[in-house]
């Protein structure tokens, strides 16, 4: 993969990339990844570092000074947050083959958490234009062809999510709007219409399609009493759009803050259960009756 910008250094607090094997016995052995014939299928935040991980998570890569990891779709790349000491964040893209990285082409100084497309073609993320409004930015995994949605609007919207390869859905605390590659919004509906009054929505709440476009997944806001909590406590549910039905796939007992759901309906989320200090990593279907954990400390995933 080329990119218009290219840098022929790392940026500092990426210069040293940890890779370690791991097993069930705890080996400490360094190796170097197989990454074309074990490519990475999951990326999370550990202690201030991101990870990523290919299946069974026996080889990982590690690196400090960056966070929101986003694994590509081909396991073969990695976009992550990093922010600098004036409060600045950029999005930048490592190549797990090449170990190159790069920074998005993005005029801006604040843009954070990426999400990769269906086809891995194109990057959506979060961006704060002049206006001090939120707003999905989309730009080409060959780093051109920028865009922002919507960017005349005196609307703010978070949490962008692509709904298929052609558009993209974000929501407001208030409503769940669609977008096209344009920047048109082609659909809003009310969140309290789709799933009910009985959840409350924050900014870090995502909405996912799945595949076949029938149901919603999401994560929200309820009414759990969770002693040891700060905060509401919060669970993973899918919608069923014909049926009107949303249902709890997250355990109760169990706090989610953050939900990634794959372009193959694999629902991958972090929650923390009594005494809310470490959080884990979960993972399951469509239909939540088998639900493994995946990492046993870590949070804010994505998979592919």
């Amino acid at each position: 993969m080329k990119y218009m910008r290219s840098f022929k250094f790392l940026i500092p607090v990426l210069s040293l990339l940890v890779v370690a094997c791991h097993s069930n016995s705890n080996s400490n052995k360094v190796e170097t990844p197989k990454v074309i014939a074990n490519k990475y299928s999951l990326a999370y935040q550990l202690e201030g570092k991101i990870v990523a991980a290919n299946a069974d998570t026996s080889k990982q890569i590690s690196f400090g000074g960056a966070t929101d990891p986003a694994v590509s779709p081909d396991g073969n790349m990695l976009a992550y947050t990093v922010s600098d000491s004036l409060g600045n964040r950029s999005i930048w893209v490592a190549n797990m083959v090449s170990k190159s990285q790069v920074q998005l082409n993005v005029k801006s100084k604040n843009y954070y958490r990426a999400v990769w497309s269906p086809s891995g073609d194109r990057i959506a993320f979060s961006i704060f234009n002049k206006k001090s409004l939120w707003k999905v930015g989309i730009i080409k995994t060959d780093n051109s062809g920028y865009v922002m949605l919507d960017s005349v609007s005196k609307l703010s919207v978070y949490a962008p999510t692509w709904r298929n390869e052609n558009q993209i859905i974000a929501q407001d605390l208030q409503k769940l709007y669609t977008f096209d590659l344009t920047g048109k919004v082609v659909g809003s509906v009310s969140i309290s219409d789709l799933i009910g009054k009985g959840f409350s929505v924050a900014s870090n709440h995502n909405f996912f399609y799945s595949k076949d476009g029938k149901k919603l997944i999401f994560n929200a806001g309820n009414s759990d009493v969770l002693p040891g909590l700060n905060g509401p406590g919060e669970a993973v549910y899918v919608l069923d759009l014909a049926s009107k039905q949303v249902k709890r796939i997250s355990p109760v007992g169990v706090s989610v803050p953050s939900l990634f759901v794959t372009a193959n309906d694999k629902i991958i989320y972090s929650g923390m259960e009594k005494p809310f200090v470490v959080s884990k990593i979960y993972a399951t279907d469509l239909s939540g009756s088998d639900i493994k954990v995946v990492v046993d400390k870590g949070n804010n995933p994505t998979a592919n």
